[in-house]
């Protein structure tokens, strides 16, 4: 059973397809957010939006209308804070819709109905993907850099400053994610929302339980008083030790890691070099039923492998 001879019409639409998504994806949703809008630097001339930007500016209506109606979506504001991306939901699954289409047409063309439907999964599931990664270097890179910011506020309230004080001039001396997340506190404190609620805010949103001990110690301070600087110098030599603990079980298991990464990922870029250096190998998996249900043993093999895997080199401590 040989896949057919697709025509020369449908190759030419594919292929105009694929550049009106690509134009969709980078002068849309990839658009910088830091571009001074016209109206500023033109305030008297009467601006008309494009046909291009009315359409996408409905589309995000849309979706994020979808959105709220149902919270706790595939992708929601607070999972995009979490990874410190400024977008709204609607353009990140926009962005993602586009590069499933693209991924799909040109699969399709490479290899096939079969290599279509795994790119038309497999783009959602790596901007997925990503968006983790992002998440968990944001959280690991918040967790280094809590050990000095605890020390510089200390140093600052044994200076004199108010906590509050001390906390802005950390975020104005700190890097992001520190920064912006406290520079998030200080102006919703300065709004009107409590201290205390604004840390916790930010101990769930980058996951870290150390920040949550901060959180609880000045609240405690705030309800009994005392010399807040030396209770968080406590709290400080707690958290360097755990991080060192931490630095320990990296090292450690580091080589598993490494090891399952090479063995999950071999398989996988085999196939696809196999595929463009020559067609005819591949063809039995392509275009055959037999050839389908190999490849559907072996994911379900690699998934049992990788869940497998995935236990033995993430140890509890």
């Amino acid at each position: 059973m040989e896949a057919p001879e697709v025509p020369a019409s449908l190759f030419v639409v594919g292929i105009l397809l694929v550049f009106a998504a690509g134009i969709i994806l980078f002068a849309v949703v990839l658009k910088s957010q830091n571009v001074i809008p016209v109206s500023r630097r033109r305030p008297d001339e009467v601006m008309t939006a494009s046909g291009l930007t009315r359409l996408t500016d409905s589309a995000v209506g849309v979706i994020n209308k979808r959105l709220k109606a149902r919270s706790g979506f595939l992708v929601d504001r607070e999972k995009l804070e979490r990874a410190g991306l400024k977008t709204q939901p609607a353009n990140f699954l926009l962005m993602m819709g586009a590069g499933a289409f693209v991924g799909s047409v040109v699969g399709f063309f490479l290899g096939g109905i079969l290599v279509a439907i795994l790119l038309l999964g497999a783009v959602p599931a790596g901007m997925m993907a990503y968006l983790s990664l992002l998440t968990s270097k944001r959280q690991s890179k918040f967790d280094e850099q809590l050990p000095d910011t605890l020390q510089m506020l200390t140093g600052s309230m044994r200076a004199g400053h108010s906590l509050l004080r001390a906390i802005d001039a950390s975020a104005q001396e700190s890097d992001a994610p520190m920064s912006e997340e406290l520079s998030r506190i200080i102006n919703e404190t300065r709004i009107g929302r409590d201290l205390g609620e604004s840390m916790i805010d930010v101990s769930k949103r980058t996951g870290s339980e150390d920040f949550s001990w901060i959180s609880q110690a000045i609240e405690i301070h705030r309800e009994v008083g005392g010399d807040l600087a030396e209770v968080l110098d406590h709290v400080g030599e707690t958290i360097r030790d755990r991080n060192q603990i931490t630095r320990q079980v990296k090292a450690l298991s580091a080589e598993g890691k490494m090891s399952a990464a090479v063995l999950m990922g071999l398989p996988i870029v085999l196939f696809f070099a196999l595929i463009f250096i020559n067609p005819q190998y591949s063809k039995t998996f392509t275009t055959t039923v037999p050839g389908y249900l190999m490849l559907g043993a072996a994911g379900v093999m690699l998934t049992a492998g990788g869940f497998w895997l995935s236990r033995l080199i993430k140890p509890k401590y």
